[in-house]
């Protein structure tokens, strides 16, 4: 089964139309191209957004949809996915990883829902979140990727969701004042994360608030960042790297560079 890195977009993108925003048709494509030439049993999503003291796994069988955002217009919460949870893989994410904890307390946050109803319109591929633990090193993100591998043996779709280039407090500055272009450093960050990837110098990655000077600038948090070490980690040496998403961003201190690793 490939692995995906991805961008879930921003909150405001959330009423948009595939006609309206391209990343959403561009990810619409790609679930067509996946539910063609694989077998998805489940997905697995490394959400920014639920950060945890501690790795949990959802083993829900119901999803609860969390609109984890605050102040949007009633269309903004108007929007419904209702995907299956996937208990038993779930739970084989607990016999793999012992020091993951179960829970039922979660559900699908907005760095997964908008996402995949794109993805998956039909909500018919079961779906579960693993919680970032905010407090843990990269290189623990990166050897729990990892550890995971097994999984894509098995059918699962495993997802990290987040951005290579994210600080909120920067692009509200701009945005607060009306205006959302970028800064003018974010494009020299994302080429040079997009060369270290392809170079496969997950080093510089697994480090990325020192290896390169913009890195504290570009991801203040760990959040939005570390699910990209998730899908790195599952990275086998015979896969391949295709970016499905690449383009200049369309709001200031934000990323959405997107790829897939599939053999």
């Amino acid at each position: 089964m490939p692995v995906l890195f991805t961008s879930h977009g921003n909150p405001m993108d959330i009423p948009l139309s595939r006609e309206e925003r391209t990343f959403w048709n561009t990810l619409f494509q790609l679930g067509k191209e996946l539910k063609k030439n694989y077998e998805v049993k489940a997905a697995l999503v490394v959400s920014a957004h639920w950060c945890t003291r501690g790795t949990f796994v959802n083993v829900s069988p119901e999803q609860q949809q969390i609109f984890d955002y605050y102040g949007f217009p009633k269309e903004y919460y108007d929007v419904f996915y209702k995907a299956k949870g996937s208990p038993e893989i779930a739970k084989e994410v607990k016999r793999i990883i012992p020091s993951v904890s179960e829970t039922t307390d979660w559900g699908l946050d907005h760095g997964a829902w908008p996402m995949l109803m794109h993805l998956f319109p039909e909500a018919d591929v079961p779906v579960f979140q693993l919680s970032i633990d905010y407090y843990a090193k990269p290189e623990y993100h990166y050897e729990l990727g990892k550890q995971l591998k097994s999984l894509r043996e098995k059918g699962v779709l495993i997802i990290g969701s987040g951005a290579l280039i994210h600080n909120l407090p920067l692009a509200m500055k701009k945005m607060q004042s009306n205006d959302s272009s970028p800064y003018g450093w974010e494009m020299e960050y994302d080429n040079w994360v997009k060369e270290q990837i392809d170079k496969r110098n997950i080093s510089n990655i697994i480090n990325y608030q020192n290896s390169h000077k913009l890195g504290k600038l570009a991801a203040p948090t760990p959040d939005h960042f570390v699910p990209v070490l998730y899908s790195l980690g599952l990275m086998d040496s015979k896969d391949e790297i295709h970016y499905f998403f690449e383009s200049e961003s369309s709001l200031p201190a934000f990323g959405e560079r997107s790829f897939i690793i599939k053999q």
